[in-house]
């Protein structure tokens, strides 16, 4: 390695530096992705965000980064409605496929009543349980 050169530790990452770089690189050799955020959120009466799902579409695909409902609201189809939700606008800004992560004790059940399939799986992370990774044709 250049002598002159020198790697260091920093407490904030150089985001814009670094993904303007990958994103400049992917750009050249898969073209402009087109990347757009979505998110649903679930209000209450009182209009406090009690739960929601974020993702993002680029590349004819959409990827559910987070999905999270307050848990006294759980199974009275929220989730569904969310899900369904994203899926639906992904599909409208031409997303073919969606994919996401989870974990054992998160909802992998849930994914796969909605027709997701497990692609991959880390075991032991976190330890005594599994990562899933999951996706699925819209």
């Amino acid at each position: 390695m250049d002598e002159e050169y020198q790697i260091v530790s920093v407490d904030q990452p150089e985001w814009d530096i670094i993904g303007g770089g990958i994103n400049a690189y992917n750009t050249r050799h898969a073209g402009d992705e087109h990347a757009k955020r979505l998110c649903f959120v679930l209000k209450g009466p009182d209009q406090a965000v009690l739960g929601g799902v974020i993702g993002i579409t680029y590349w004819d695909w959409l990827y559910i980064d987070l999905m999270w409902i307050q848990e006294e609201l759980r199974g009275r189809g929220f989730g569904h409605r969310l899900l369904t939700l994203a899926e639906e606008e992904a599909r409208g800004r031409g997303a073919k496929n969606v994919y996401l992560d989870t974990f054992s004790f998160q909802a992998p059940d849930f994914y796969k009543k909605h027709g997701y399939r497990v692609f991959g799986e880390l075991p032991d992370f976190p330890p005594g349980h599994q990562r899933y990774f999951l996706t699925k044709q819209l």
